[in-house]
């Protein structure tokens, strides 16, 4: 039935919504003539009639209203002032269009308003006071996008809740899909995978609790795929050209073409003016984003829809499911292989956690059941041995003399972390990255077949420059492989570039050097206030925890705050210039730019927050000299004398920084990446919570959400590598490491999954077939890592020194520790010691007296007296050359395991290797067949009739491929 008979008017009226809006002029001069009472009155009805219903031609139903109208009216004036009635009520409709529109059709839905055309990508603006211009760019771009060949639809911004935004939906034709597939060779099914999967766990029924659905985990079949032909459409298996290419695949070819789309009318002239990234900049647009399929916590009412976002939801992204596997492949489709790729590896590094957590949370339960094995330790708690020895003071004036007893608590923390398993952990750490890494290398090659990404080179990626990279070099020569002209940077501006880009990373670094100069000496001038005001601290009558706040630890935790506050406030600071010199240095691919970021952003945050570890680890307490004769931050003038580590040993003070700096950092990234999205959605989106669903429409659902950066992921990656870099590089000094990391991941894997659904809009779909240049940094920092623990083993805790005197000092003829804290400790005169140095004597204990002659301080120099005096004796030496010993053996123990474990397990699977070459294979048979099968076609028809040249009658458009270069 032809709409609008046998409805009445208002029914018709409302139904001429669906078919679109007249424009904003001739809405105008109907509100101008609704002013005045009445239509104009020297026209006829039917000429009047006539041009209105010319005017909103679009609107058939306007016609059939006016036919109603003369068949009902045959008087003129019966008429004119009945079409009044209708003319007001239009002008009524027009003011409260979408009102009427969204109480009768649901605006929750990814199609074009005829149902049938889905959205593929949404472009938002809004009109401000530099209007005109924008509005020609917006014309003219739109303009150039309709001869790609997409399809757009404009959503009014009277239709939006605001009332301001425009919002311009696109949608991606079968014949551009398949052009731009072709163009970016997208692999495509063409046969149903027949090889049988052998690929079972062994006892996996143990891991039955953990897994999902087989319909979400393998969200299509498995087939064997080959890169799409647009000439050879019947060679692949297409049932519906609508449904062939995944949302994800879509929106990745639609951003393809937004980025390389000009907005000027002569592309020769200025051919800067091109891309969706400059359009945004310049405000032209406010944002530009594929659209997720429905709200996550329900799906969509239309059938046709996937409501895959529901499912990864539901599945993946709750908290309550932290004991599940993830559905990477359902991710992968949805988000694209990029982000399924991180997911992947975040997943894979949250397992191989659990067996180094739980190899060092034995190491460390451990420490805790030898702690009263430990004769050192009873020997500094005893009051006849460690309440005897007078210890030399910490710092000039304001420390006094104290006894070796008052480090008691302190040593028995110490022995919770520095014990004989410290030196197991920290070998099978340097084995256990060793596996991790070969281990994903398998699981990443396993990946990259089953997501189609085997022939995935980098030089495909290379192929396709950035559109900054074009349109900012001006100079052209010929490509020898193309022989075409393309553009490039001259040699002297890329090395200026380059010298202007590592002068601004060295300057940060420095920056960072410096701040961790300011923290050292804070220690140094904070400490001998500390120990001056906490002498008669009213913390030291705290029952139980008392005696654990000391000045070295008060002075040790307040400087691991401040250190981590400005941690923040560089790294806050340097992201924002390491991608100004990044975009500086003018990138050739995407490739390229990501990884020239990766490096100037992980060479600074390395520095940032390891630079502090490494000073308490290498440097503190390793110069501090001897009583009379200290060494001195600056100068001896500056007063600032070197810290000498905690009377536990330097060891408890690395744990202490390495909790606060790893903890902190951990709490801080999930209160970034959790709650401020979800305030700021909160906020964006409180006047639209109270409509029901028909009226808030999916494209502002999205546009309420927080948009995901092209850094979103390289954030994620970073935050993931620094965790990594502190639970390898310092392991030695913090067994627990690894079960804080653990525990942190298994939220993370969540926290990450829950913004990405429900806080975030759909990210553009990207390919990426590894980890890329962060692979690299972990085999930098899995090799470092031997190193580093190799020197806190020796250097920084006392294992190499107790070992040097159980076998070479102890007292007797067995091997005992017994004798080894007096030995440990060298002595040195007091009246010996210079007035500058020497304790104010308000500053000195009640117990001290002019009776003690002799204080003791951590070394191995010859007494008083000696011929020797105040040297290194020859037992400082043997420990010297121990920890030495120690570290050659070991690093080449563990490198000799670690290379002898990456050359026995290789890095493709063989049931991988064999799929990878039965699809070749088939590729190879079945494109043979198809030829043959179509050359006996046109044999045959060539019998009958002569073989003329089809003329297509197809619409050619422009494709945008001259980046494939």
């Amino acid at each position: 039935m032809t709409r609008g008979i046998g409805k009445s008017r208002e029914e018709t009226l409302i139904e001429m919504s669906e078919t679109g809006s007249p424009s904003e002029e001739e809405n105008n001069g109907l509100y101008r003539q609704l002013d005045s009472g009445s239509p104009p009155h020297d026209k006829s009805s039917a000429s009047l009639c006539s041009e209105y219903s010319g005017s909103l031609s679009k609107n058939s139903s306007l016609s059939s209203v006016c036919d109603q109208c003369e068949k009902e009216h045959t008087e003129p004036f019966q008429h004119l002032s009945s079409f009044s009635g209708i003319w007001r009520k239009r002008a009524l409709f027009l003011k409260y269009r979408s009102r009427v529109d969204k109480q009768h059709q649901s605006k929750d839905s990814v199609y074009f308003r005829d149902g049938l055309r889905r959205i593929d990508f949404i472009l938002s603006y809004v009109e401000d006071k530099d209007g005109e211009r924008k509005e020609e760019r917006r014309k003219i771009y739109e303009a150039n996008l309709k001869n790609v060949g997409l399809q757009l639809e404009l959503e009014d911004k009277s239709e939006s809740e605001d009332g301001k935004t425009y919002f311009l939906k696109i949608h991606t034709p079968w014949d551009v899909l398949a052009t731009y597939a072709d163009v970016l060779k997208i692999k495509v099914p063409f046969k149903v995978n027949d090889v049988p999967d052998n690929h079972e766990a062994p006892a996996s029924w143990l891991f039955t609790p953990l897994r999902l659905p087989d319909h979400v985990m393998h969200p299509e079949p498995d087939y064997f795929t080959s890169p799409f032909d647009k000439s050879k459409t019947d060679f692949f298996l297409i049932d519906d050209k609508e449904t062939f290419f995944p949302p994800s695949t879509r929106n990745r070819i639609v951003y393809y073409i937004l980025s390389r789309c000009t907005y000027n009318k002569d592309d020769k002239l200025n051919k800067d003016k091109r891309g969706i990234k400059r359009l945004l900049n310049n405000g032209t647009y406010t944002s530009a984003f594929p659209l997720h399929d429905c709200r996550y916590w329900t799906r969509s009412r239309d059938s046709s829809c996937e409501s895959e976002r529901y499912s990864l939801y539901r599945y993946w992204a709750r908290f309550l499911r932290f004991y599940k596997e993830q559905p990477l492949n359902l991710i992968r489709r949805y988000y694209g292989e990029k982000i399924g790729i991180y997911f992947a590896w975040l997943g894979f590094y949250t397992e191989m956690l659990f067996y180094a957590a739980v190899v060092g949370l034995a190491c460390f339960i451990y420490g805790a059941a030898t702690y009263h094995d430990a004769v050192w330790t009873k020997e500094i708690c005893d009051e006849n041995i460690g309440g005897n020895i007078v210890m030399c003071p910490l710092c000039d004036k304001k420390c006094g003399y104290w006894k070796l007893n008052s480090t008691c608590n302190s040593t028995w923390q110490s022995h919770l972390f520095d014990n004989t398993a410290t030196v197991f952990f920290a070998i099978f750490m340097g084995i256990w990255v060793t596996l991790f890494l070969e281990f994903w290398k398998r699981r990443q090659a396993r990946l990259e077949y089953e997501w189609d990404l085997v022939d995935f080179e980098e030089e495909q990626q290379r192929l396709q420059l950035r559109p900054e990279y074009e349109t900012k070099c001006t100079s052209k020569r010929l490509n020898r492989v193309t022989q075409e002209m393309e553009p490039y940077l001259p040699v002297t501006s890329k090395l200026a570039r380059s010298c202007l880009s590592g002068a601004t990373v060295l300057f940060w670094i420095s920056l960072i050097i410096a701040s961790i100069i300011g923290v050292i000496a804070y220690r140094l001038a904070v400490f001998a206030a500390l120990a001056s005001f906490m002498k008669d601290s009213p913390t030291n009558k705290l029952e139980v925890v008392g005696s654990l706040i000391t000045p070295q630890l008060a002075t040790s935790v307040t400087a691991s705050c401040i250190n981590f506050i400005i941690i923040m406030i560089l790294n806050f600071l340097y992201e924002r210039v390491a991608i100004w010199i990044t975009d500086m240095e003018i990138p050739k691919t995407h490739v390229e730019y990501e990884n020239k970021l990766t490096v100037k952003m992980f060479l600074f945050q390395f520095v940032n927050y390891y630079s502090s570890c490494f000073y308490v680890a290498f440097f503190k307490g390793k110069f501090v000299g001897y009583p009379g004769k200290y060494a001195y931050m600056f100068n001896e003038w500056s007063g600032l004398r070197n810290e000498e580590c905690d009377p536990g040993g330097c060891l408890i003070e690395l744990t202490t920084q390495l909790v606060i700096v790893m903890a902190g950092k951990q709490v801080w990234g999930n209160i970034q990446e959790a709650l401020v999205p979800w305030l700021q959605n909160w906020w964006k989106s409180r006047s639209a919570r109270s409509h029901p669903e028909s009226l808030y429409s999916r494209w502002e659902q999205d546009y309420d959400l927080q948009n995901f950066s092209q850094f979103g992921l390289f954030y994620e990656y970073l935050e993931m590598v620094i965790q990594f870099g502190f639970i390898t590089l310092f392991v030695a000094s913090f067994p627990l490491a690894p079960l804080l990391a653990l525990m942190n991941n298994i939220l993370e894997v969540r926290v990450d999954a829950w913004k990405l659904t429900t806080q975030f809009r759909r990210p553009v779909a990207a390919k990426a077939h590894s980890i890329g240049a962060w692979d690299e940094i972990l085999n930098m920092i899995a090799i470092f890592s031997v190193v580093t623990n190799a020197f806190i083993v020796a250097f920084t805790s006392d294992m190499i020194p107790r070992l040097v005197y159980l076998y070479a000092y102890h007292p007797g003829t067995e091997l005992t520790m017994k004798g080894y804290i007096n030995n440990s400790l060298s002595i040195f005169n007091i009246s010996e010691i210079p007035f500058k140095n020497s304790p104010d004597p308000s500053e000195n204990p009640p117990w001290f007296s002019s009776s003690v002659t002799t204080c003791r301080y951590r070394d191995y120099r010859y007494p008083p007296g000696h011929e020797h005096e105040y040297s290194h004796t020859m037992q400082f030496w043997h420990i010297l050359a121990a920890k030495m010993a120690f570290i050659i053996i070991m690093e080449h123990v563990v490198f000799v395991v670690k290379f002898f474990v990456a050359w026995i397990i290789p890095d493709v699977p063989s049931d991988v290797k064999a799929r990878v070459k039965r699809e070749r294979y088939l590729i190879q048979e079945y494109l043979h067949n198809y030829e043959v099968e179509k050359l006996k076609l046109q044999l045959s028809q060539s019998g009958d009739q002569c073989i003329c040249p089809e003329i297509a009658s197809t619409v050619k458009h422009e494709v945008l491929s001259e980046c494939l270069t």
